[in-house]
């Protein structure tokens, strides 16, 4: 490492005057765009070996905490769906020149396919981590939907960490206007989907669906058959590392 990878990261100010954090590498192109999951940051194993990846490999590359997530300004229970599209279009649109290869774990799978439709012509590649589009619709019961009308919010615990899992209405209410899992996704360029078939949150079957939706013929599901929702051990890095590798070679 490098005494640059130690310094804080660099703060973007948002139009509101909120500071989104973020690390940016800069290397050959197309440059590497890292979404973190639900309650995760730029700051996690996957997106860190994949750094140290872009670094020995001389590929450019930028991290970034969503509003109220690591780093960041804001309070978590107030970003959306939405509104972290949103975070991530802002700092590519200011920071990124040229095409963009987009790496989405969980959640930021859901978000790398709300930019590749957003932004087709710099997207020139997605890869997902346990993508997990739509989980507003399938991940709650009817319990849940219930307990967010009322009270706005749920709390659970969470393997994954010290503090509670929260879900506001704001974000299911986002969730739910974002689904893609209901049409043909409109996405042309080359998509890897990584997933774990032990995964405890998101059901592999997803995957599956995912590909079938996507409009590109150039599409890859990856199966892991002892693989959880994390895929942070070492072979599952192993696999993210080559499967980035490959796909920016091939573009």
């Amino acid at each position: 490492m490098t005494p640059t990878d130690f310094a804080p990261p660099a703060l973007f100010v948002r139009p509101d005057g909120l500071r989104l954090a973020y690390r940016q590498r800069s290397g050959v192109g197309p440059t590497i765009i890292f979404l973190p999951g639900y309650m995760s940051d730029m700051e996690g194993g996957k997106a860190i070996a994949l750094d140290d990846w872009a670094a020995r490999s001389g590929r450019a590359m930028l991290r970034m905490d969503y509003a109220g997530c690591g780093a960041s300004d804001g309070r978590f229970v107030d970003g959306t769906l939405a509104s972290w599209r949103d975070d991530v279009l802002l700092l590519i649109d200011a920071l990124v020149d040229g095409p963009l290869v987009l790496v989405g774990s969980s959640m930021g799978g859901w978000l790398a396919l709300l930019v590749a439709l957003a932004r087709p012509d710099r997207v020139t590649g997605l890869v997902g981590i346990a993508a997990a589009p739509d989980f507003t619709d399938w991940g709650f019961t009817d319990a849940d939907k219930a307990l967010l009308m009322t009270e706005g919010r749920i709390e659970e615990p969470t393997p994954y960490g010290d503090q509670p899992y929260v879900t506001t209405q704001g974000f299911w209410e986002s969730g739910q206007a974002l689904r893609l899992l209901d049409a043909p996704i409109p996405i042309d360029c080359p998509v890897r989907l990584l997933q774990g078939q032990r995964d405890d949150d998101v059901p592999w079957e997803t995957a599956l669906r995912i590909a079938a939706l996507v409009r590109s013929s150039d599409v890859q599901t990856l199966l892991v058959k002892d693989g959880d929702h994390r895929l942070s051990r070492d072979g599952d890095i192993a696999l993210l590392i080559r499967t980035v590798a490959s796909l920016l070679d091939s573009l």
